[in-house]
């Protein structure tokens, strides 16, 4: 059986993550104009800037700025600086339609900006009309292909229908000055259609995406749903396997006992297995709830070698029988805050699987080191390498090779090395040095 308690920690925290991880399309294309916007206020805070500058450095082929010109220019940076604050520390989601309008009104703006700037400068070549380029891009990303040709359209028309006031005005019209307003619309023209493509491209790419995200989304519920079923159903089985040796081993002892023509010896001898497999069933129902149940770690104080020092003590006993040596070899000593009962018993099973693991004379070592704020232990035995296919096995729950084992001894080890914030697992696996580690996320008290 393959199931760990691990899957069931797991299910809850993986159906969150879905529900946290999964905003719907209009949120995540909200969040998308709102960064466009911001790249748009910035462009226009340095275009401005730029066009402002240049103006007053080349003020005796331009002329002087007027303070008409200066103001206008003023507005227009300090309205994209707000706007550009408001975008970066809104306290709230705007909707898509706000985006949009807001966006209209930039680009409206944009023209009668640049409208009012050649007006004022009165030059056959404005350098204001590089501002007609933001208003083509804003359409291009925001709106969709009509818009865009409608933006390249307006200002192509502001272009030519400025040529022709200004010569109007100051006649004679040049040829040149339109073959490079002329110029000047391609350049927008293909400009305005290149963006609009490329982002026309993203977006449908991004649509693409996003409903294959949303396809893994179901496929991983529906996942979780039929690997939690499936556990259940591995541990119901595994439960009732282990349950039902015992319990029909009661029946037929009591059974057996209970019969009129049963000798008294032979009916004291169905007690005593009863008995027997009474307490191991009572010994499995309670290393089962230690082991589905697992209590919070409750930290105190204790040194670390008095620790290993009470296990190899508790344990020597018992690997006397075999004259097996149990040796703590602790390169440093420093108190820690742990769980004592629960590490206690941890590392009782493993030092005792470790005695069973190994012929006689053999030698088991408890040691323990710092790996920066974990606490590593160390429980080697120099028994014979753990075969692969018990290797693929040790820590599932209800698996043993031991005739009296529940299988849940390792298990349950690992369930409390993890409520420390570790773990626990096989760091080396050789014939003669097979070692279990088990790390423990610790408080050290200095």
């Amino acid at each position: 059986m393959e199931f760990q308690r691990r899957d069931f920690d797991s299910w809850q925290n993986k159906e969150d993550m879905t529900t946290k991880t999964a905003p719907s399309r209009e949120s995540d294309s909200v969040e998308d104009l709102c960064r466009q916007k911001s790249v748009f206020s910035v462009i226009t805070v340095l275009v401005v800037a730029v066009l402002l500058l240049l103006h007053v450095l080349f003020s005796s082929v331009l002329g002087r700025p007027s303070l008409a010109v200066v103001l206008l220019l003023g507005l227009a940076l300090l309205f994209s600086a707000v706007e550009l604050i408001w975008l970066r520390t809104r306290s709230q989601t705007v909707t898509e339609r706000a985006v949009k309008l807001e966006s209209c009104f930039l680009i409206a703006a944009a023209f009668a900006l640049t409208a009012l700037l050649t007006y004022i400068t009165n030059r056959d070549e404005s350098p204001y009309f590089v501002l007609l380029a933001i208003p083509i891009l804003q359409c291009a990303y925001v709106f969709g292909l009509f818009p865009t040709i409608l933006s390249i359209v307006a200002a192509d028309g502001m272009i030519f229908l400025w040529l022709w006031h200004y010569f109007l005005l100051h006649p004679p019209a040049r040829v040149s000055q339109y073959l490079e307003g002329g110029m000047l619309s391609v350049i927008y023209m293909q400009m305005g259609l290149l963006v609009w493509f490329l982002v026309d491209r993203l977006k449908a790419n991004q649509i693409k995406l996003s409903a294959t995200l949303t396809d893994l989304r179901a496929t991983r519920e529906r996942l979780i749903s039929e690997e939690k079923l499936a556990a259940v159903g591995r541990l119901a089985s595994g439960i009732a396997h282990e349950i039902r040796n015992p319990v029909a081993m009661i029946s037929s002892s009591l059974s057996t006992a209970a019969h009129p023509q049963t000798e008294v010896a032979v009916r004291e001898e169905m007690f005593a297995i009863a008995t027997q497999e009474s307490k191991r069933l009572e010994h499995l129902t309670a290393d089962f709830l230690t082991y589905a149940r697992p209590l919070l770690p409750n930290r105190s104080p204790v040194s670390i070698r008095d620790l290993l020092t009470y296990v190899a003590s508790v344990t020597k006993s018992h690997a006397a029988k075999r004259s097996i040596t149990i040796s703590c070899e602790l390169s440093e000593e420093f108190p820690i805050e742990i769980d004592v009962s629960q590490v206690e018993g941890a590392l009782l099973n493993l030092v005792l699987n470790a005695i069973d693991a190994i012929e006689e004379g053999g030698v088991v070592k408890l040691n323990a080191a710092r790996e920066g704020n974990l606490l590593r232990i160390d429980v080697q035995n120099s028994g014979p390498q753990i075969p692969a296919p018990v290797l693929d096995r040790i820590f599932e729950p209800f698996f043993t090779t031991k005739p009296a084992g529940t299988g849940l001894g390792l298990a349950i080890a690992r369930g409390a090395a993890r409520a420390h914030g570790g773990d626990l697992s096989l760091r080396n696996n050789e014939d003669g040095c097979v070692t279990f580690s088990m790390t423990l996320k610790q408080s050290t008290i200095e």
